[in-house]
């Protein structure tokens, strides 16, 4: 179902395409695009979102010179992703479904680059297409089943941490017993907040900074483990804080202390790329010589 191959046109007459694809798909996902704006403003677990179509936006842009000499080879199955994502934003806006008619948003931008452009500008840009995903808050029973586990997890960790530094404490559940007080870990606490913006930062960093597709992989795959220890480590911090001064775990100082240790991940991350990256030349050398 693909059409023969055809020359690019002139850059005039493909801005003139996208431009006018881009109106459409903005008048039809208009009531979409404020709700997510919304949830950007009002829900800190994705207040990376602004963020997520200005990468996206600014790696197409990087790439225009590649992408304008790119023949158009326009693809007809991408009407089946355009179809599919229409459906998609009829079945949640009827269904009250949020999630469905957020995420029907990259099916059709999906489908109608696909379409208008075909398969190999689908390849070039499909890496700014998959950033788009994270623009779009979790379901509420994804979320639901991620944050319970990461907070008992985040207690166990600061629980083992604790210990390790000769303070009492007694953990029940996700709650904490200090000889100051309690510590709760609570949902904003379960560290889904961190693990989302730094697994979006974690593809940007793969993005520019790596080309091989196995490291980019697994740098996404470390956000997991890095997160989780980052996590429990502030609520240690906040622990031992909470010893030292009980108005220190909460308001301003608990607040420094979650962006203190997300830009430790993401230093960890960094550090563990540059360790991958030299472990993985020496095993290349060592298997050359």
């Amino acid at each position: 179902m693909s059409s023969a191959a055809t020359a690019a046109p002139q850059p005039p007459a493909l801005l003139r395409n996208f431009s006018i694809a881009g109106v459409l798909v903005l008048l039809c996902y208009a009531p979409v695009i404020r709700s997510l704006a919304h949830d950007w403003m009002t829900n800190e677990d994705v207040g990376h979102g602004f963020f997520v179509p200005i990468v996206a936006g600014y790696i197409i842009w990087q790439s225009r010179a590649e992408l304008k000499a790119m023949p158009l080879r326009p693809n007809w199955w991408g009407l089946t992703l355009v179809l599919w994502g229409t459906a998609q934003l009829l079945l949640g806006t009827l269904g009250v479904e949020l999630f469905l008619s957020r995420s029907a948003l990259v099916i059709t931008l999906t489908g109608a680059v696909w379409t208008m452009a075909g398969t190999e500008w689908l390849k070039k840009l499909a890496s700014p297409l998959f950033l788009l995903c994270f623009m779009i808050p979790l379901p509420a029973v994804i979320y639901n089943s991620l944050t319970f586990p990461l907070q008992l997890l985040a207690s166990r960790l600061a629980d083992g941490a604790l210990t390790v530094l000769s303070i009492p404490v007694l953990r029940e559940g996700n709650v904490l017993e200090l000889p100051t007080g309690k510590l709760s870990v609570v949902d904003a606490c379960s560290g889904i907040r961190s693990l989302l913006s730094l697994t979006f930062l974690s593809l940007v960093y793969g993005y520019f900074f790596e080309k091989r597709t196995r490291m980019r992989i697994l740098l996404f795959l470390a956000t997991v483990p890095i997160a989780i220890v980052a996590n429990g480590a502030r609520v240690t911090i906040t622990g031992i804080l909470s010893q030292i001064k009980p108005e220190l775990a909460e308001g301003f100082f608990h607040e420094s202390t979650g962006w203190v240790m997300f830009m430790l991940a993401l230093l960890l991350l960094v550090a563990f790329h540059q360790c991958a990256t030299r472990i993985g030349g020496l095993m290349t050398r060592r298997r050359t010589a």
